[in-house]
Formats: C-alpha cells, structure tokens, sequence
C-alpha cells in the first residue's frame, strides 16, 4: 500500500489540549504508517485581527485533493468562515476526514459525552460538597463542546433548585487569560464571590486559581474551583486540579486507526465517543493525592529540572535567532543567518519557503479587517514559491523552486513511514509571504517557544522586506534625478555624474575627449503628421540607435527634446567616424524594418579636444553642435536652435 498523507488543521498547538491530541496523533502516524503535515495558525491570544487574516492563510495553502485524509480539530479555530471554507474544500476533495471532538456530518467523528461528564462535576460539587452558590467560566458561547457543558451545568443547578445570575457566567476562548479575566468580572460585578466556579477547561481553571489566590483568596477554603479535560499534571501546579480525565491522546491515535481502516476497506462506525472519568481532588475539597514515594518525587523534581533547562537553553537561542535576524540588511545575508540558526534547533527536516511576491512593495491599508483586508497587498500563496532554505538530515540541499501546492519539496517525499510535519505561515500582518514547514525538532513543537520562534522568524522578515523596499525606492528616486523617465537614457544630470570623474581625469592627464551632438530630424513634421505618439516613438528610436552604437565605453544623455550628446574619452577621429557610422546604419536598420510610419533620420556633429582647467564639459557642447548644424545644412533642413 501506498504511504498515506494526511493533513491535520490545528490552532493554537502550545496549548495543553491541542499537544496532547498530537502526540496521539504522531504515536498513530508513526503505528500505521501514516505521513502528517500538521497546519498550525498562531493567533487566538494575539488580539490582532490582521495578524490572525495572516495566520489563517496557512490554511489557504491545502491543496486536500493532493492528501489521502484528514483530521479535524477545527473546534480549536476561532473563525468559522475559515473553518466553512476547510469543510467545503474537504468535501470536493471526496477524502476521508475524521472530525476530533466537533460533530461534523458526512466525516468520522471522535468524541466525548460532554453533558454526562459535566454533570458528573456539578453533581459532586453539590451533592458531596454541599456548595449552593456557583459561578461559571465558559468557553466561546458558539463552540458546541462549550454549550454542551453549560447547558449541563445550568441543568444540574436547575434540578437542585438553584439558579445562576448572567454575571455569574463568563465567556471566554479556553485560553489562559479568560481564567483571570473572568475572575476580575466576578469580583467586580458579583455582591460577593462564589463559593464554587466550574470552569469548562483546565487552563482556565488554573489561570482563575492563580488570580484568585492574587486576591487573597485560598482555593478550596475560600473557593473551590474544577476544571476539564485533565490536562494538567496534579503534582506540577500550585493545587491538584479537580477535573475530567478525557482521552485525549487516545483521540489522536484513534484518528490515524480510523483512517488506516477506511484505506483497508475495513468497515467502521462513523461516530465513537470516548469514556470520560471525574477526578475528584484538591481543588474542589477533597482528598489530596500526595506523591508518597519519595523515589517517585524526585523523579518529578529531576523531570521538571530539565525541562526548565531545555526551556532556558533553547529560549537562548531563539534570542540569539532573533536578534541576528534583525541584524541582516539583505537577502543574502539574512539566509545564510537563518541556515546557521536552522542548525541549532536540530530538525531532521527544515523547508523556508516563500513567495515569489514576498517582497512586493505593495503598501498595506492599517484599517484592513478580517472581513475588509486591503485586497491590493498579497494575501494567498503564489503558484510557485522559492525555497532558499531545504535542510534535510543534517545536509543542506538545493531544492530551487516548487509548486505551492505541492508544500515539501521532492527531496522529502522519501519511502519512510510515520512522517510528521508542522507547517506554519510566513506573514506580516495580511501580508502573506510564504510558509515554514519543520519536522523533528528538539525545540519542544507543542509549545510556546515554537510559536516565538515564528513570530520572530516572520518580523525579521517583515524587516528585511521593508529594507529591500526603502533600496527599491531609493534607486528609483536616483533613476528619477539621473535617467530620462521618457527613453530610458541618462539625463543632463546623470550624464554629468557618469562622465565627472573621466571628463577630470582627461583634463589633469592631458588626454582628448570627443562630444557628439545628435538632433532628430524634423521632429514637429512627424509630431503634426502622425501625432505626438508616433513623435516620442522617433525620440526613443533615437535613444536606442545610441544604445546600440555606443559599444566602446561612450557616456550618452538626452539632452533636452529631440537633441542628444555622446561623451568619449580618448578619440580619435577615426573612431569619431566609426561611431558616426554605426549610427547612420542603426537608423537605416529602423528604416528598413518598416515599423514606423516616417523616415527616421538624425543629423550629427563632434569635436575632439583636450580640456583645459576650469573648462567645463559643456563648453565643447557649442562646438558639437555648431558641427551639427553643418551637416543639418547640407540636407536642406534648417530650424532655429537656441544657442548655449
């Protein structure tokens, strides 16, 4: 059997709940011989509708007719038209999907009895612990495992002839800073505090127990406070947790086991809900679960130690990442540092990918909104995207450019099994500016260093953009005061700053210069004729005749209408001949090729001299000119020119 590839969309990973699924997930993965490349967004603590759009585009970039399956943990995306979209794309694709914990119809669904759990909860707060008065911190109210486990709640309470006020109930996002939050809104708008608070998840239990014991307040003596989801380790928090212990893990690999049998051919229910267990302790009044064997303690102590140690080590060389980042002030630069800090970080597998518009000077619109974003700055993917960076097994290899959709390049897609990919967004703001996509590293990948190391990796590249625009902009700048906007040749100016240094050194050493004078004939003839279109056609003829001509380090300019100059160093008259007659040939090369309506034709006339000091290099223009006006006269044109 072919190996599958699988792709799983997923928010916020550092999160205790999301980690433990996907380390179900890589365990099954790795079980039945499944490829994963997990899409990550980091955004729903960010408070920043442009850096989410940003975010979300990671999501844009899943070609799912290119996977054999998918995994769902779309309850952890906070905006549904994304989470739509991934639906309806999944369903054309017509690929297996398995849905973790939201019941989507039409995909395998992995799930838990919510209600039962959440009433096993209240009723022990009630019933064993005899608490009447209950606040409660929700998770968003159109989550549907978080209206599951109120409605639960509100029904215990209902039973038990209790009622709860709407300020006794707090929506949050399952996110850490809700559990605090909700604690101030309780203080503030309550008569007194709760005796009890049910908290639909662990990390907002945790963050109320924190911010409550900031007011002085003792948990359970003056509070009790439960969680869900058993995420937390007891013996690793300030009190052991009451909770429910979901499988959460168990999910993950479920998963990969569903998909594995639907490519058997196996046959299989569609919707599985998992056993749920409370798990009565500390935090709620009862017993404490206190380690009893010291061996075990200091196993946890030694555990935790290390843990603090591979955090500090690494952070340290996030910083260092990020300070060398910003540091870099070109391409070049900025990709040889990011190889060297790619290597730090020890992934088996490195991929930096970007887009071929990623350094768009195109300016972004600071009022663009999630539903409103300025369309003219580049939000999706491009077809193909550049890969500076492929670090594969400790190698660097050249991977060139791919195909967008094809997300890895081909050196990935290898025979080994059990594959397990992040992929993430490279963006600034709206601004999309290509993705990352690692696999293995020892930088812990469930976790907020993981993030950093994005964040930092995308406003370094933000920067260096920036950077390249500010060059782009000030060449032009230069391009506007030295070139003619209209040919493309220099101006006076830039003629000036191009021959300086030549036209000195001719004048200091003695060595002749040569000045030719070029006047496009009958240029008002064509203009009346044919139009001024076809006029500054004959102009730019001109200016690319001189292109063509000049071949021996000749300086040319526009110099003002239809009249231009050419500026050699070191000439003879011999070769003032020879480039007076490639001219002549070049225009007779326009002529013949029939593309302008007009005869083009130009008269010319040089001088060679040595300069004098003092002598500016303008002076030999009257005498140029005056040579032209000679050759004008024997083709019996004349017009009157103003004199220098």
């Amino acid at each position: 059997m072919d190996i599958k590839r699988i792709a799983v969309i997923i928010e916020e990973i550092g999160q205790s709940y999301q980690s433990t699924i996907l380390s179900g997930i890589s365990a099954g993965a790795a079980e039945f011989g499944l490829n994963i490349a997990a899409f990550v967004s980091f955004s729903g603590e960010m408070n920043n509708p442009r850096h989410e759009i940003g975010e979300f585009t990671i999501f844009s970039l899943t070609d799912f007719t290119d996977f054999d399956g998918a995994i769902l943990l779309t309850n952890t995306l906070s905006y549904q038209p994304v989470v739509n979209d991934i639906i309806d794309k999944i369903k054309r694709a017509g690929i297996p999907a398995v849905s973790i914990d939201k019941d989507i119809p039409c995909f395998y669904h992995i799930g838990i009895d919510n209600k039962t759990a959440m009433r096993g909860i209240t009723e022990h707060m009630i019933n064993v612990h005899g608490y009447k008065d209950f606040a409660y911190i929700s998770g968003p109210a159109d989550n549907s495992e978080s209206s599951d486990r109120l409605a639960a709640f509100c029904s215990v309470l209902s039973e038990n002839g209790l009622g709860i006020s709407d300020d006794a109930i707090y929506y949050g996002d399952f996110r850490t800073p809700t559990g605090k939050a909700a604690v101030e809104h309780f203080i503030e708008y309550l008569p007194h505090m709760p005796r009890a608070i049910i908290c639909a998840n662990d990390v907002m239990a945790a963050s109320a127990i924190t911010a409550l014991r900031a007011h002085g307040l003792r948990v359970p003596d003056d509070v009790a406070v439960t969680g869900f989801d058993n995420t937390y380790n007891s013996h690793n928090y300030q009190v052991e947790l009451t909770s429910v212990e979901r499988p959460l893990a168990m999910s993950g690999r479920l998963a990969c086991k569903m998909l594995h049998e639907h490519f058997s051919g196996l046959q299989q229910q569609r919707n599985v809900i998992l056993n749920m267990s409370p798990r009565f302790t500390e935090s709620c009044g009862c017993h404490h679960n206190a380690l009893s064997d010291v061996s075990k303690l200091k196993e946890l102590n030694f555990r935790n130690y290390s843990n603090f140690e591979s955090v500090q080590s690494y952070m340290s060389v996030l910083n260092r990442m990020s300070t060398q980042l910003e540091a870099c002030n070109n391409y070049n630069d900025y990709i040889a540092t990011l190889k060297r800090n790619a290597v730090e970080i020890h992934p088996d597998e490195f991929y930096f990918c970007l887009c071929d518009n990623w350094d768009s000077e195109l300016a972004v619109d600071s009022s663009a909104t999630m539903d409103g974003a300025d369309l003219s700055v580049p939000m999706t993917y491009t077809e193909e995207v550049i890969v500076p960076i492929a670090y594969v097994n400790g190698e660097f290899i050249d991977c060139g450019r791919i195909k967008s959709r094809e997300i890895f390049p081909p050196e990935a897609k290898t025979g080994e099994k059990g594959k397990f990919y992040y992929v993430t967004p490279l963006h600034f703001g709206e601004r999309c500016l290509g993705y990352m996509a690692i696999r293995s590293s020892r930088i812990p990948l469930q976790n907020i260093m993981f993030e950093t190391l994005c964040i930092n990796i995308c406003n370094s590249l933000e920067n260096l953009r920036k950077l390249m625009c500010l060059e782009y902009a000030v060449d032009r700048l230069a391009n506007l005061y030295t070139k003619d906007t209209f040919s493309g040749i220099y101006n006076r100016n830039g003629f000036v700053q191009a021959t300086n240094d030549i036209y000195h050194d001719c004048m200091e050493n003695g060595r002749d210069i040569m000045l030719m004078f070029i006047d496009l004939d009958g240029l008002k003839i064509i203009n009346d004729t044919y139009g001024h279109d076809v006029g500054d056609r004959a102009i730019c003829n001109i200016a690319d005749v001189l292109r063509d001509s000049c071949t021996d380090g000749e300086i040319f300019c526009r110099f003002g209408g239809d009249e231009f100059i050419v500026f050699g160093a070191d000439y003879t008259e011999e070769q003032a001949q020879q480039l007076t007659q490639r001219i002549e040939a070049n225009i007779a090369g326009i002529n013949a090729s029939g593309e302008n309506p007009f005869i083009l034709s130009a008269s010319s006339g040089y001088t060679i001299a040595k300069p004098k000091k003092g002598e500016d290099i303008f002076n030999f223009v009257t005498d140029a000119d005056n040579m032209m006006y000679a050759e004008k006269r024997k083709k019996k044109q004349s017009r009157h020119l103003k004199k220098l």
